[in-house]
């Protein structure tokens, strides 16, 4: 499938079984046009409200067993309706999406989490749910991972998303570094930014540990591009440990070699 933005991790990739390619596709589909609501172009803050209220009363007519409007529901429709799928991780999808818009910053870490809690748990849940797996050990295991890769994803973008005027830090975690906005607006390591950042990285890496069993335990496909996803994660926060201060001027990315050996040990 064509992917416009940059993605760390397999979507809809040949490593998932032919029948749920099309599923997956619909749900990232409806994902990346609601996140593209709440961060790409110029709109105001009301309009990005009002166009996620849209996509609410979508999953409303969906839940009607009524035929959407949008384009972009329409095969997610389709894949609802399929296999069963909960409405409940898209209204959470949606939810964070929304946050994006209104709020900017994190007080502390337990804020951040409850934004992982909707903005990433979610499509882990959904994988596991067209896969059939329930098992409440499998989804506590998924929302980890999920956890873990949304705070890699901060952390490689603070630059990027500093531009957006968004902080993902937590404001007490920086003001106890005594590392300030001025910093990251300057791109300025100096101080205690190491500290901060290697701090960010060993809790994220942690999480991700806590979850990584998953990956064995889930057999086939489903196992292997878990794997994949895992290692991809690891590769990102190995860079951001290795230089603290890349995400200022060598954003951390998983190169062609990263995905090689990143395949091989998955097999392996």
């Amino acid at each position: 499938m064509p992917v416009e933005h940059y993605e760390n991790f397999p979507v809809a990739s040949w490593l998932l079984p032919k029948r749920l390619r099309e599923p997956v596709e619909a749900i990232y589909r409806f994902a990346r046009s609601a996140d593209d609501i709440a961060d790409e172009g110029d709109a105001p803050a009301a309009t990005r409200l009002e166009q996620l209220a849209a996509c609410h009363s979508e999953l409303d007519r969906i839940e009607r067993g009524d035929t959407p409007t949008d384009p972009v529901f329409g095969p997610l429709a389709a894949a609802i309706r399929a296999h069963a799928i909960p409405l409940a991780p898209f209204r959470d999808l949606l939810s964070a999406f929304a946050q994006d818009v209104e709020k900017k910053r994190y007080a502390n870490f337990g804020e951040v989490m409850d934004y992982c809690r909707r903005s990433a748990n979610p499509v882990g849940r959904l994988m596991l749910h067209l896969y059939g797996d329930h098992d409440p050990r499998h989804l506590a295991y998924s929302d980890a991972i999920c956890s873990s890769l949304q705070l890699t994803n901060f952390l490689q973008d603070i630059a990027v998303d500093y531009r957006k005027d968004r902080v993902y830090l937590p404001q007490d975690e920086l003001a106890a570094h005594h590392v300030s906005e001025a910093q990251i607006e300057h791109g300025d390591t100096r101080g205690l930014w190491h500290a901060m950042m290697l701090k960010q990285v060993e809790r994220t890496r942690k999480l991700m540990q806590a979850g990584a069993p998953l990956g064995r335990q889930l057999k086939g496909r489903i196992g292997l591009e878990l794997r994949v996803t895992i290692l991809g994660g690891e590769t990102i926060l190995r860079k951001l440990h290795a230089d603290p201060g890349c995400v200022f001027n060598n954003r951390p990315v998983l190169t062609r070699k990263d995905w090689i050996t990143m395949l091989g040990r998955a097999l392996f």
